[in-house]
């Protein structure tokens, strides 16, 4: 059973810096994609961040220059370091894992980050 969990998430100040973490398991097939979600409070999710393949990545406009995505194969853990956090960041972020077979995308239970002074 692939199991997908975030770790890192908190309370952080205006300008402030966290790296959340996102652990793959149970599969002996890597996931082709990951990625980074979010959704706030009354919104629809929304995507942060993609990595794709051998590292083809997009970010949405709101998160570029503040927001990296990165992956470690070895350990099968993905990364996402923000920096210069805003008020508006604040939600909760979910990672995703797309394996290729069978075709199915895993959905960590999501990690709260609050940017607030």
């Amino acid at each position: 059973q692939v199991q997908v969990v975030e770790s890192g998430g908190g309370l952080v100040q205006p300008g402030g810096s966290l790296r959340l973490s996102c652990a793959v398991s149970g599969s002996i097939l890597s996931p082709f994609a990951m990625g980074w979600y979010r959704q706030a409070p009354g919104n629809e999710r929304e995507l942060v961040a993609r990595l794709i393949g051998g590292g083809n990545t997009n970010y949405a406009d709101s998160v570029k220059g503040r927001f990296t995505i990165s992956r470690d194969n070895a350990k099968n853990t993905m990364y996402l370091q923000m920096n210069s956090l805003k008020p508006e960041d604040t939600a909760v972020y979910y990672c995703s894992a797309d394996f290729a077979i069978p075709r199915r995308t895993y959905w960590g239970q999501g990690t709260q980050v609050t940017v607030s002074s």
